[in-house]
């Protein structure tokens, strides 16, 4: 994925998966632009004013023919049975694959667990 760094900052975190801070409409019509074919947002609704609601950012994909993915997930609540059923639906999503929490460590870290556990 080539990288816009005036839009979004993005980082490849496995072949085809990449992670990003929050994204905004703009940033999920530069991604389709680049390929993607889903998105992830593993941050809830209502988290910190001005960001965007999950239904009106995968409204956005779904215009531009992308699947987009609610799956939330606080890492201080996080069990085995999270990282487990995480893994199993990443891996059942279409690629190329942008997955975004509020920064994007929160992301990189539930990949991160399902990799490696």
């Amino acid at each position: 994925m080539k990288q816009d760094y005036l839009q979004m900052r993005v980082l490849e975190l496995a072949p085809q998966v990449y992670v990003s801070a929050q994204l905004f409409d703009h940033d999920i019509r530069l991604a389709a632009k680049q390929g993607v074919r889903t998105i992830m947002n593993n941050r809830a609704d209502g988290e910190s004013a001005g960001q965007p609601s999950s239904s009106d950012l995968a409204k956005t994909a779904e215009e531009l023919g992308m699947t987009f993915l609610h799956y939330p997930v606080d890492l201080r609540e996080i069990t085995p049975q999270d990282i487990e059923e995480f893994a199993k639906v990443r891996d059942e999503l279409e690629r190329p694959l942008l997955l975004f929490s509020r920064t994007g460590a929160r992301s990189t870290k539930i990949w991160e667990l399902a990799e490696y556990d």
